[in-house]
């Protein structure tokens, strides 16, 4: 999740997957550089307290580190989004059904958990944040990049106990999907600040409802990319 390479291979999935049109990505000696931070307005968060909004600042700017692609994922604005998220109906689990008995289903039915999804967060923090605590000494917002990428990816694998909070299941059911759609989704939401992860890719925002326009720039630069619009730019 630290190294370049990864990333572009993530955005190239996400490209592929959404039918978004791409356009290239600077190469030069220019691009090695990482990228102006996106100005950012002072805001509190809505649902996460102090020590869950260091924790997740710290998760979002190693999944999301400052490099000559974006900004790091704080200056983008994915805590931002996370925050609102939970603090919202889908972290009241509006859209979900919670009643008992909870019993253990398919991958793609998402967690199964009497909690909902800003519950669950907010556990996992805890429990990460112990484990992290316990082999280390340090929090995690204190670990060095490379020791935090790679207790992430822990994580990940299932190899980091989180006592009664399945952390493999939290990271990879919750917190990659909310990572996604916070560089991905409308500005209007809180993340892709600066629309910087269209601009990337050379998603042109709202007109890519064009269909026309998707078959004839398929696989070329897309004019409107060059200035994507969101919801914002349309009320």
């Amino acid at each position: 999740m630290s190294s370049e390479v990864p990333r572009r291979m993530f955005l190239k999935q996400v490209t592929t997957a959404s039918g978004a049109l791409t356009i290239g990505v600077a190469t030069d000696a220019s691009a090695a550089q990482a990228v102006a931070p996106i100005a950012v307005p002072l805001t509190g968060y809505q649902s996460l307290s102090p020590d869950e909004g260091a924790f997740t600042e710290a998760l979002l700017k190693v999944m999301c580190p400052a490099d000559g692609m974006t900004p790091n994922g704080v200056d983008c604005g994915l805590a931002t989004f996370f925050d609102r998220q939970l603090a919202g109906g889908f972290g009241r689990g509006d859209r979900l059904y919670r009643q008992p008995p909870v019993r253990s289903g398919k991958p793609q039915a998402g967690f199964q958990l009497p909690l909902t999804p800003e519950q669950f967060y907010k556990a996992g923090v805890a429990a990460a944040q112990t484990a992290c605590v316990s082999r280390f000494a340090v929090k995690f917002e204190e670990l060095d990049a490379a020791s935090a990428d790679a207790f992430l990816q822990e994580i990940t694998a299932g190899k980091i106990d989180g006592g009664r909070v399945p952390l493999e299941q939290w990271f990879n059911e919750l917190v990659y999907p909310l990572f996604a759609q916070a560089c991905f989704a409308d500005p209007l939401y809180g993340g892709n600040r600066g629309k910087v992860f269209w601009k990337l890719i050379g998603y042109p925002g709202l007109p890519a409802f064009h269909t026309q326009d998707m078959v004839t720039y398929r696989g070329r630069p897309f004019p409107g990319a060059a200035a994507p619009k969101s919801i914002q730019d349309f009320s």
